[in-house]
């Protein structure tokens, strides 16, 4: 039976019977979270598809965390089963909505003012609701129209309370099974929790909303809607009503006299804008929160899901998609490697293999054929099948594209998203190739390094006083010994070269010198040894710089 404190027992109670009724128990009961009593074979039997059908209407019956949960764990395909994750992916805001009286007095307590002194209308009916929150169509008294987003009463406790039966049980399972501490189940609780919490923050929306507004003040073809700051609080949002036409309806687009292929094409360039570029982009691009205003403009709507991609993560996403149509697949396993995914225990013969069978199916074919929604599934399922943790920050982006991709193929088939991100790419690639930002990292690199070296001094006392009680410990883990070997011949290969490169160079600089004094030049056979030197030492020179800068490490 189940032996940790839990701070909710009624709840963590239903959250139990609601898995239990839906078929669970034998799963449960081989967690020990519940006592062989509540267990029978039915789950033993169920299939993959099953699972995720069962699974589905459980966290759909029990409410916004879980189904934020579902939602989020249907992006992670490095973490659950195909079958699971397209069911989850249904998963769905159904509620009914607030009644009236209860939004108003919201609104009112929140923005400290009857509701008439703040709008001249205000409408009852919602025109759409959310597990979180519904939003209201309503006039301010300058004439303009208004989004009002009201979160739900009581929402934020109850949220609190799942997360604190969800972090107990994942403290739980980390010490009792291998497979949740193999992906620190706890980390990821966690990382949920200050997602969720955001969510519930209305003005983390705002920001957000703003943020990516200023990636496009210079572009008209893109609209995102203006935040009404003096009328928005942690549980209320107003901002700019979007007068628009879903972009997915394409009978209004097309009797309204719309471009679908430049709209299409806005929205691709938008979102590489946003992720390659700017590295802050809408982490949930679906239907319903893109409308198209008159002249094809672009609008953006719901920011409360954002991905981050720091400049890293960038260039490796870059490196990991040339280096596929490249067919390269020791590159792609150093960019794996420098992403720090790689664990101990990744049986690095298997996965070469898997990445290697992977780059195989997309070398050297056209852009045009090619599904970057189609890779990134296939790059989860060899994650999943090695066990690798894929950067949260990554799965956002694959669900994004997936949602994105499926979007464009309506708008217009033959547009391809694997050719619209190549020159992003690319462009990305130069950009860290570049002088300036060469120069930048290297000086970075020369900053650590002597703080390195100026603590090297208080390191080499603290092994040596380890040493001498005996408490210094070695591990060695024998799967890893090819990859270390292989990194640790190309470092000194690289000394090596560097060595040579230096003495070759002093020798040079010698003859230089003693040619100069004697006021001769150096000719051997009629050969001018200067000169060529000088050329060999250039050619090393660069040759050198070359392999370092390949390497992604200066």
């Amino acid at each position: 039976m189940f032996k940790i404190r839990i701070r909710h027992t009624k709840r963590f109670q239903e959250i139990m019977n609601v898995f239990l009724r839906n078929g669970f128990s034998h799963f449960l009961f081989r967690l020990g979270l519940t006592d062989r009593g509540s267990s029978n074979d039915s789950g033993n039997k169920m299939n993959m598809q099953d699972a995720g059908v069962k699974l589905r209407h459980a966290l759909q019956e029990l409410g916004p965390t879980f189904i934020k949960l579902g939602q989020i764990a249907s992006s992670r395909r490095d973490l659950v089963p195909e079958e699971i994750a397209m069911e989850l992916e249904k998963l769905q805001d159904h509620v009914t909505s607030v009644p009236f009286s209860r939004i108003r007095e919201i609104v009112v307590d929140e923005l400290e003012a009857p509701l008439e002194n703040i709008f001249t209308s205000f409408d009852e009916n919602p025109l759409a609701t959310a597990s979180i929150g519904q939003v209201h169509i309503a006039h301010l008294p300058s004439g303009e129209k208004v989004a009002v987003k009201v979160q739900r009463p009581d929402i934020r406790p109850n949220v609190e309370t799942d997360l604190a039966i969800l972090s107990d049980l994942a403290r739980f399972l980390e010490d009792n099974t291998d497979w949740a501490k193999t992906y620190h189940l706890h980390e990821m609780i966690i990382e949920f929790s200050r997602s969720l919490q955001d969510e519930l923050d209305y003005r983390v929306e705002g920001r957000n909303s703003e943020r990516i507004a200023k990636q496009f003040e210079e572009n008209p073809s893109i609209h995102i809607p203006s935040v009404h700051w003096d009328l928005s609080t942690d549980k209320v949002l107003t901002m700019d009503l979007v007068h628009g036409v879903k972009v997915n309806d394409l009978e209004k687009l097309d009797a309204g006299g719309y471009d679908r292929k430049l709209i299409a094409r806005r929205i691709v360039d938008s979102m590489f804008h946003q992720i390659l570029d700017e590295g802050f982009f809408h982490g949930d691009p679906h239907p319903g929160n893109i409308y198209i205003l008159p002249e094809n403009v672009v609008s953006y709507l719901d920011f409360g899901m954002v991905g981050r991609l720091d400049n890293d993560l960038k260039y490796h996403f870059a490196s990991l998609l040339l280096d596929l149509r490249e067919g390269n697949t020791e590159d792609m396993i150093d960019t794996f490697s420098a992403m720090g995914i790689l664990s101990d225990d990744t049986d690095m013969q298997a996965f070469t293999r898997d990445v290697d069978d992977l780059q195989t199916r997309y070398y050297d074919v056209s852009l045009s054929e090619v599904s970057l929604g189609a890779i990134f599934v296939e790059l989860f399922q060899v994650a999943y099948r090695h066990h690798i943790i894929i950067p949260s920050e990554i799965s956002i982006l694959g669900k994004a594209i997936l949602t994105l991709e499926g979007l464009i193929a309506k708008l217009d088939p033959e547009l391809s998203i694997m050719k619209a991100i190549e020159p992003f790419g690319r462009k990305l690639m130069r950009d860290r190739y570049h002088p300036k930002h060469l120069i930048e990292n290297s000086w970075k690199d020369f900053v650590e390094n002597i703080e390195i070296l100026t603590n090297l001094p208080k390191d080499l006392k603290a092994i040596a006083t380890t040493i001498r009680k005996g408490k210094l410990q070695l591990d060695i883990n024998v799967q890893q010994v090819q990859v270390f070997l292989r990194r640790l011949d190309r470092i000194s290969n690289r000394l090596s070269f560097s060595i040579i490169l230096l003495s070759f160079s002093i020798l040079m600089v010698g003859l230089i010198i003693g040619s100069a004094i004697a006021g001769q030049t150096n000719m051997l056979w009629q050969f001018p040894i200067i000169e060529a030197g000088s050329i060999i030492a250039t050619l090393m020179f660069l040759f050198l710089i070359y392999t370092i800068i390949r390497s992604g490490r200066m």
